[in-house]
């Protein structure tokens, strides 16, 4: 609970009960359910809950399950014991909502993507070793590093059961155009993803890909776009979670006063980019 939020002490008080009670069910509870336990109505209980919070009980709900899911799975339970003990029951629908919030099926999030065959290249850019890594559906890790093998070791560690191989002819085209990219002669890298995330953070991944060539956004700008106005440092830490760097573009996010911030894969990178993507942007 933040120590910065202007509610009244008393309904905090409030959201943390609600928040117990939540969490102590076996499934989250419909909002008349919450509405009934605290005779309040059911606007003015989602209305304190969301101003305390930033979310709805039902939101909160749906982030306790999930986190409960990723326990379950890492446990070494079966996929359906993980998806019954987590309150996701057996339908297909609540299956389905699992499935969009780890970003792939709770079987391969299990197994760390076992059998998920990837296809990896490595070039030379102007920015150090540029690695370029792929599914049968897209690309699943763009990472720059003055290193090779640092590069390969954070794909294996990102993808650890995966069936992993190099191959250059597969990727050349995505390579060109990434390339390209970096060397001012391509403004976009418009490339099929096949990433794995919250929900929240493929939010801010999607909006990261609306800011202009040659612009800069604030992350603060960021969180009012997807409508969580308060979730600057979340907003943050989806950009420094962000797999598929160039084409994701979080480099093109800086503080509020204009100041570099974070950046992943090196701040000289970070900079380099944003002065590669203005000067041409000024010289088309």
């Amino acid at each position: 609970m933040s120590s910065k939020t202007k509610a009244p002490q008393n309904h905090i008080k409030l959201v943390e009960s609600i928040c117990k009670y939540i969490s102590s069910q076996p499934s989250p509870p419909p909002l008349a359910e919450l509405s009934d336990q605290y005779n309040l109505s059911h606007f003015h209980l989602q209305r304190i809950f969301k101003r305390v919070l930033g979310v709805t009980p039902k939101q909160y709900a749906e982030q306790q399950r999930h986190e409960r899911l990723k326990k379950e799975l890492k446990s070494n339970k079966s996929v359906t014991n993980a998806l019954y003990q987590s309150g996701y029951g057996s339908s297909a629908a609540l299956y389905t909502k699992a499935v969009s919030k780890l970003g792939m099926t709770p079987n391969n999030y299990k197994t760390g993507a076992q059998d998920l065959i990837i296809y990896y290249s490595i070039s030379n850019s102007p920015l150090g070793k540029l690695l370029v890594a792929s599914t049968n559906k897209g690309i699943c890790m763009v990472s720059l590093s003055d290193e090779e093998q640092l590069l390969i070791d954070a794909l294996n560690q990102e993808f650890p059961k995966a069936i992993i191989s190099k191959d250059n002819k597969y990727l050349y085209e995505q390579v060109k155009i990434i390339l390209q990219y970096i060397k001012g002669q391509e403004p976009h890298c418009e490339l099929p993803l096949d990433v794995r995330g919250t929900a929240f953070q493929k939010r801010v991944w999607n909006e990261l890909k609306k800011i202009d060539y040659g612009t800069t956004c604030s992350y603060e700008q960021i969180a009012k776009r997807i409508g969580k106005p308060k979730a600057i440092r979340a907003v943050a830490n989806a950009c420094a979670n962000n797999p598929t760097s160039l084409v994701v573009p979080c480099h093109r996010v800086v503080r509020k006063d204009g100041s570099l911030g974070g950046y992943r894969w090196n701040l000289k990178r970070k900079k380099a980019l944003i002065k590669m993507e203005k000067d041409n942007n000024l010289n088309p």
